[in-house]
Formats: C-alpha cells, sequence, structure tokens
C-alpha cells in the first residue's frame, strides 16, 4: 500500500478528512511564512488524565485487555504508537493489534470529546498572545501533533484555541512526526501557502518534533515547557531554543531562512 493509500484508510477509521477543510489567505496580506505546532507541552499542558484513559478505556472495550501507559514513553509519540505499545505489553499478538486499531482509535475519540474538560487555563505561557499576533499578520498556522484528529481538535477548542488553526496532521495519519509533517506542508502546497521562499517553522517541545522538522528540512523550534528539559533539547540542536512562547514573535518567524 503506498503512502497515499495507507492515509486514506487511516482516515476513515475515524471518519475524518485527512486535514482540515480548506481556508484562503488573501495573498496580499499574506506575509511568506507558515508556522506548524505541535500541541501538548507546547500550547497546552497539564491537560489532565482524560486522554490516557480514553486509551486504556477504548483497548477495554474494543479488546477486553487491561492495560496502562506504565513505562512507555508518551511524549513525543503518536497515539497508534503507544496504543501498539499499550496492546504489547498486556500480550497482545499483531494480529489482534492490526485489526483492532480502527475501532479503537474510534472509541477513544468519541470517549475524548465526550469527558474533555475546560482547558482554558491550561495553555502555555504566551500561547494566547502568540498566536493572536500571528493571525494579526496573516500567517497561516497547523497542527502537527500525535493526538488523533478528534481529540486533538477538541483539546484546542475546550483551551480556546482552535480558531486559529486552519489545517492539522494527526497521529493516525503517518507512521511518524516526520510523515505528520510531510502530510502538512503538502496541503499547504496545496492551498498556495508554500512555495521556495516561504519561512516553515515547527514549533514543539521534544526531540521528536526537532527530529520532524529536520527530515523535513523546515525551521525547528523548540521551547521546554513540556516535559523534555533544556538540555535535552539543545543536545538536538534546534535552531532556536526558548524556555516558552514568551519570547517568539512574528518578526522573529518572518526572518528565518
Amino acid at each position: 500500500m503506498d503512502h497515499t493509500s495507507r492515509v486514506g484508510c487511516l482516515s476513515a477509521w475515524v471518519g475524518e478528512k485527512p486535514l482540515s477543510p480548506g481556508w484562503t489567505v488573501n495573498p496580499a496580506q499574506h506575509p511568506n511564512a507558515l508556522v506548524l505546532f505541535d500541541i501538548d507541552g507546547t500550547l497546552i499542558r497539564r491537560a489532565g488524565p482524560h486522554h490516557r484513559l480514553a486509551l486504556i478505556h477504548a483497548i477495554r472495550r474494543v479488546t477486553r485487555l487491561e492495560t496502562t501507559t506504565d513505562h512507555i514513553p508518551l511524549h513525543g509519540m503518536l497515539d497508534p504508537e503507544i496504543l501498539t505499545r499499550m496492546m504489547r505489553n498486556a500480550g497482545a499478538g499483531e494480529t489482534l493489534i492490526r485489526r483492532a486499531m480502527p475501532d479503537i482509535i474510534r472509541y477513544a475519540q468519541h470517549w475524548y470529546v465526550r469527558g474533555c474538560p475546560d482547558l482554558t487555563r491550561k495553555t502555555c505561557p504566551g500561547v494566547r498572545r502568540l498566536l493572536s499576533r500571528l493571525e494579526a499578520a496573516g500567517i497561516p498556522l497547523g497542527l502537527v501533533t500525535g493526538n488523533v484528529t478528534r481529540i486533538g481538535w477538541k483539546k484546542l477548542e475546550r483551551a480556546g484555541l482552535k480558531g486559529y488553526f486552519r489545517l492539522g496532521a494527526f497521529g493516525e495519519m503517518a507512521r511518524d512526526r516526520a510523515g505528520l509533517v510531510r502530510l502538512a506542508l503538502r496541503d499547504a502546497r496545496a492551498r498556495g501557502w508554500l512555495d521556495r521562499s516561504t519561512r516553515v517553522s515547527l514549533i514543539g517541545d521534544t526531540p521528536a518534533d526537532v527530529q520532524a522538522a529536520r527530515a523535513n528540512s523546515i525551521r525547528a523550534i523548540a521551547v521546554y515547557t513540556g516535559i523534555s528539559t533544556q538540555e535535552e533539547l539543545a543536545g538536538c540542536h534546534p535552531d532556536l531554543l526558548l524556555p516558552d512562547l514568551r519570547r517568539l514573535t512574528p518578526a522573529m518567524l518572518l526572518q528565518f531562512r
């Protein structure tokens, strides 16, 4: 199965289109930049146990397996990777995992969307101000996240951030985070937001985000507002390393080369 077919199949698991509905930018007002964001630890933190519990409940509902996320390095992983590790640790074979995964993802999203708490006070420092300034500058914003589609969008909705974002690549859409970045760039290019001169940045809080940016030859901006430490992120050599998003400005993103 080629990559395009795989994306279509994965999207069909959850009844979603691969990326969000179209949105146009006025070329006369659109600065030559695109900014992609991770969610957990970058835009939102301390969001509670609801996401983890949704994965546990979904596996139990579909397979009757009792699982846990204990001893799994969740940060930077895609939800399907986490689900796979949880089931392997509980003794599930590869055939069961593969067959059950579509229903598990569907049910996890259903459970989370019904129970997601108010996240308006869980945004990371500087997020609202930066997003507002980028929107005012006409810079299109997108998501690259390990969350599956409906969980990712619901978090942003409950945090009051959803309206800032015009496209998204989510955890069930590719094998790894670098593949998600490729999907986001492909969608941006199809919308006319991207050409050879566009300054593209990926903002995240894990080494996986930095590596995904490097794999796609875009700028990596790391913030240590998540679990990864300043030292861990510095060791990945991002183009810019910041304690949080209060120090980042639209001008800095437009100056990137």
